[in-house]
Order: C-alpha cells, then structure tokens, then sequence
C-alpha cells in the first residue's frame, strides 16, 4: 500500500511534538487538519498509529511509519541538494548517541559534515546498551550502538572500542581504599553510576568477585558531571581515557587496582542510498577511528 510522504510526514510530527497541536504549528496547517491526516492514514492502514496522550506515543505500527516518513524526508533532502533547491537548515538529521561518546570525540567527529551539508543536527542521548532501540522505532537515522547486529533494514560499520578505567580522587582512596582495592574494601566503598540503567560498574565488580549490590551509590547522569563528582570524590567510577587522562596526570585521579572494562561500538544507520548519510558515517568513523582502540 502507498503511504502518501504527507500523511507519514504527520504521523512523525506528532511524536516530535507530542501533540496535534504542536504538530500543526510544525506543519503550519490547522489541528483539526493534523487530526484529519491522522484518521486518513489509519484508516487506510486499519491500525491505530498514534496514542492521543500527553505527550502523544507512538504505537509500534506507528513507529514504521515514522521511520518511513524520516527515509522520504532524507530522499527528498538528498534529491533537492541536487538539484540546488534545497535551502540551509531544512534537513533535520536524528541521531543517537551514547554519553561518553558524546562528551569525547563524537562532536568533533560531525563538524566536518556542516562544511559541506548545510543540516541541523538533533542528538538523542542514551546508554549505547539502549540507543539502537530509537533507531528501530524511527526516532532517529543512525545511532553510535553497542549492539553488533544490525537492526532491520538497517547497515552496521565497526567504530572501534572504547575502554574504561577504574579511578578514584587521591583523598577518596586515602579513605575508602588505604589497603588498596580489596575486596573487602570494594564491597562497602561507595561507587558514582551514571544512571540506574549503566552496568560498567557492576560488571567491574563481578569480575573483582564483588556483590555489586552491597556498595553505596550515587548517580550522576551527565558525562561530565559524572567524570567531576569522581574527581570530587564522591566515589570510585570507570572514565574513559579521553576524560580521565589529564586528572590522571596532574594528581587528581589515581587509577584502581583492576581491570580495564572494554565497550565496542558500532555505528547503524538506515541502509539507504544516500549521499548525506555516507557522509555522515565516514565523518564518524574517521572520528571513531582516532580516538578509539581498533575492534
């Protein structure tokens, strides 16, 4: 069946928004026209496509025709380049990414692709454990991911491997950890996650043979005031070289006994023929590729 790149291109308004309404200013149409498109298309489809909730929820039906509606939008981007019709600013590109990635190298990694596309970037931060779930809900293109099997209709490209290393301020060992990272020690010093979702710590303590259940927590759910609260010394956490390497040199950071948890990521990205997004994917694995270890 043909879906009509209006009626899919309503259906994603909607879940940027949250709203008919905000759709409609987006669209610059009415919400009655918004509420019209919708009940076209899911009549057509005989499936309900959008939960009208506060804020609105894509149904799974939904999210491929999302999903559609972001392909058709890049095609047509990627077609009116071409044909110089195409103005600054029109093409929102989706992208979803983990934190530490996001707080290191990805940034640098894109501002090459703004001196050749003139695109805004949206960026969905999550834990690379999470984020290939935004890619196969449509939410957006591509995404830095830790999942090596590639989503359906989508294509995989190595970036490399990204490693942690257990630290701790030098006032926090004196503290917690005066006889070193003993088990003992381990099982009652407390520990800085980034959410309740990030398991690097408790995989570190498993492989030490520590109950990651028994130490206290806190959570600090932003790269860079989770690298600070270490610092400050709320408690031990794995940092990635790029964040740690300068506290590590000028005193501030003492690495712990153990380990090195290593990470690899891949990037996934709609299997389209698209220059846009070939560009996109070289900028990032180039990046990738420089401060990464190899896969």
């Amino acid at each position: 069946m043909w879906i009509a790149p209006d009626l899919a291109e309503t259906v994603a308004a909607v879940v940027d928004e949250g709203s008919l309404e905000g759709a409609a200013r987006a669209l610059r149409i009415t919400p009655s026209a918004v509420s019209q498109r919708l009940r076209t298309l899911e009549g057509q489809l005989g499936r309900v496509l959008v939960v009208r909730s506060k804020p609105a929820r894509v149904t799974e039906a939904g999210a491929v025709v999302v999903r559609l509606a972001r392909q058709y939008a890049l095609l047509g981007h990627d077609a009116g380049v071409e044909l110089g019709l195409e103005g600054p600013g029109r093409m929102r590109v989706p992208i979803a990414v983990n934190a530490d990635s996001l707080a290191t190298w990805f940034l640098p990694a894109l501002q090459g692709v703004l001196r050749t596309h003139e695109v805004g970037f949206e960026l969905h931060r999550d834990d690379q454990d999470r984020t290939a779930a935004l890619l196969e809900a449509g939410t957006v293109t591509a995404a830095v991911t830790s999942q090596r099997a590639p989503i359906g209709g989508c294509v995989v490209t190595p970036l490399g491997v990204m490693t942690y290393d257990p630290v701790a301020s030098p006032a926090y060992v004196e503290r917690w950890l005066p006889a070193g990272s003993t088990l003992d020690a381990l099982a009652s010093a407390p520990v800085v996650e980034f959410d309740r979702g990030d398991d690097l710590q408790r995989r570190w303590l498993q492989e030490r043979g520590v109950d990651p259940s028994r130490p206290p927590r806190h959570y600090v759910p932003a790269s860079d005031d989770y690298a600070t609260a270490i610092k400050l010394g709320f408690g031990w956490g794995l940092l990635p070289p790029l964040q740690a390497q300068t506290a590590l040199e000028d005193g501030r950071l003492v690495r712990l006994d153990g380990p090195t948890i290593t990470v690899p990521l891949y990037w996934q990205q709609w299997n389209l023929r698209s220059p846009l997004l070939s560009d996109i994917r070289d900028a990032v694995v180039v990046g990738a590729r420089a401060a990464l270890a190899p896969a």
